[in-house]
């Protein structure tokens, strides 16, 4: 089976982590420091907090912008479903925007229009989650001035794409955003097994993501001199979100690579954009100004001029040994969301999007061999 994502491990990746096997620290110690140090350098920011999943990541973004009971939260539905849950963690009440119709983020005409008529009726947005879906930004200057007009905050769920660039500019460089969230999961750009960071510029912001994803707990050079090496005072319900150096040192041995990798899937973007020019669907479009991470790719099927349903040429491609895959299920859909009220067609273009789309392996491990076999039985399969 060609899988539609996975991972590439090295030797340098395996010494890295049997290093921290062999070291006194397996947890909380020095290798998560330089991890947070790799990425907050590599992507701009002053500041980075490495956690234990992308999840938490989000979760801990909503805690420190201090979301809370009857607070609103905005995101897209073409998203996985953190993206939303991490607002009713918190107990805010969650809305979404519709998309794009060629990049698949979330629509700034539908943004400015769903914001003025919150205005009116007083529920405004507290905390607004754009998606850099598939690795391509979002159009983040428009949304952050928005912001400043409609008085929210701004977390970029960037779990698709760091190594995308935005205005010639690093994913992660919180020029336009509050705090950005990457993810680490095996099928993602690089990986920490699982795994999730978060970037940020504001130094209160990045004090109290510290202290949230561990317990709420403080510990400072004072207390100890004055209470005994053994002292610490937690100040706030906080969590058990920690990374183990084990990830940290997965992590920092990646980040080397990170350019290689980006590189290897713009090549394979190209190719596909290049090979599948004449068969009846419609390849991903790129916002000027903007280069994906491309985590996917993701294609539109022309439905009406074939004789199969996407199900059909999905199992069939499956069967064929190639792992396609859907992304994503609009996440007002799901049976939580649907009890909390939302009905299907709540987002128009989201729903359109997602009866047509089909994603097709893309990782730097797909060979260019097995990338031809996509192409060629994608293309038997369509007929």
């Amino acid at each position: 089976m060609i899988p539609y994502g996975r991972q590439d491990i090295n030797e340098a990746d395996i010494q890295a982590v049997m290093q921290i096997l062999t070291s006194p620290w397996l947890t909380q110690g020095p290798a998560i420091e330089r991890f947070e140090s790799s990425v907050a350098d590599y992507s701009g920011a002053k500041y980075a907090v490495a956690v234990n999943n992308a999840t938490a990541a989000l979760h801990l973004a909503c805690l420190a912008l201090e979301l809370g009971d009857g607070d609103v939260l905005w995101t897209v539905p073409n998203t996985f479903v953190a993206s939303a849950n991490c607002g009713r963690y918190c107990g805010a009440v969650v809305d979404f925007v519709d998309i794009d119709p060629r990049t698949y983020n979330m629509s700034i005409s539908a943004l400015t229009e769903k914001l003025e008529l919150a205005k009116r009726a007083g529920k405004l947005p507290k905390v607004v989650v754009p998606v850099h879906f598939a690795g391509q930004s979002c159009e983040m200057a428009t949304i952050a001035q928005l912001a400043k007009t409609y008085g929210f905050r701004v977390i970029e769920d960037a779990a698709h794409a760091i190594g995308g660039l935005y205005r010639d500019q690093k994913i992660g460089s919180c020029e336009f955003s509050d705090l950005t969230v990457f993810s680490f999961h095996p099928v993602k750009i690089i990986t920490t097994g699982e795994g999730g960071m978060l970037v940020t510029n504001n130094p209160k912001l990045y004090q109290r993501l510290l202290r949230l994803r561990s317990h709420g707990i403080t510990r400072t050079p004072e207390m100890e001199q004055e209470q005994g090496a053994w002292y610490y005072e937690q100040l706030e319900l906080g969590f058990n979100y920690r990374m183990t150096d084990l990830q940290a040192a997965l992590g920092t041995s990646q980040l080397e690579r990170i350019n290689q990798f980006v590189e290897r899937r713009r090549y394979l973007a190209r190719r596909y954009e290049r090979m599948l020019q004449k068969l009846p669907l419609k390849t991903p479009w790129q916002q000027p100004g903007t280069h994906s991470a491309w985590h996917l790719y993701v294609v539109r099927l022309q439905l009406g001029g074939l004789k199969k349903s996407r199900r059909q040429i999905f199992d069939e491609l499956r069967n064929l040994g190639i792992q396609v895959h859907v992304h994503y299920i609009p996440v007002y859909r799901q049976p939580y969301y649907q009890q909390l009220g939302f009905k299907q067609g709540y987002c128009p273009e989201a729903e359109r999007y997602y009866e047509e789309v089909l994603t097709l392996p893309l990782h730097y491990r797909l060979t260019d061999a097995e990338q031809d076999y996509v192409v060629e039985m994608l293309g038997q399969v369509l007929g």
